[in-house]
């Protein structure tokens, strides 16, 4: 059966209702946006603090275990979402980021270091969070 009979009068294109043009595949996360999104999971309550376990060295566990509890960066009904994030490598190995996170007309700051294994893993060794919230620009 030839495709002109099963063409509505008038289309002249060869695609067929329903099929998805190709997308450019996504650019791999940096492992700071990587971490702001995990992070940012455990601080608003939508994941538990163990699954940042071996994800973290040093103080940093204890740090989110003490602050997840409270659920810091969630706000009600309102998901909350990464606004930006940088990070900057002060030395090899060691990458300083900071992410805005944003939660309906509320703005928080985020730090946190990471930092690189004997095994090429990157692992949050700190955590802070900004002082009080503050109203989003707009």
């Amino acid at each position: 059966m030839s495709t002109d009979r099963t063409r509505p009068a008038g289309r002249r294109d060869r695609s067929r209702p329903g099929t998805v043009p190709p997308q450019r595949p996504r650019r791999p996360l940096r492992p700071h946006q990587w971490f702001a999104e995990r992070l940012l999971a455990v601080l608003s309550g939508q994941r538990p603090v163990h699954w940042m376990l071996g994800h973290t060295i040093g103080e940093a566990y204890d740090q989110l275990a003490e602050l997840a509890p409270d659920a810091p960066l969630g706000a009600g009904c309102r998901r909350p979402v990464v606004r930006a994030c940088h990070g900057a490598q002060p030395a090899t190995g060691v990458v300083e980021a900071f992410a805005s996170i944003a939660t309906g007309d509320q703005v928080r700051a985020m730090a946190f270091r990471l930092e690189q294994g004997p095994d090429l893993r990157w692992r949050c060794a700190a955590i802070d969070l900004g002082g009080e919230r503050l109203p989003a620009v707009r």
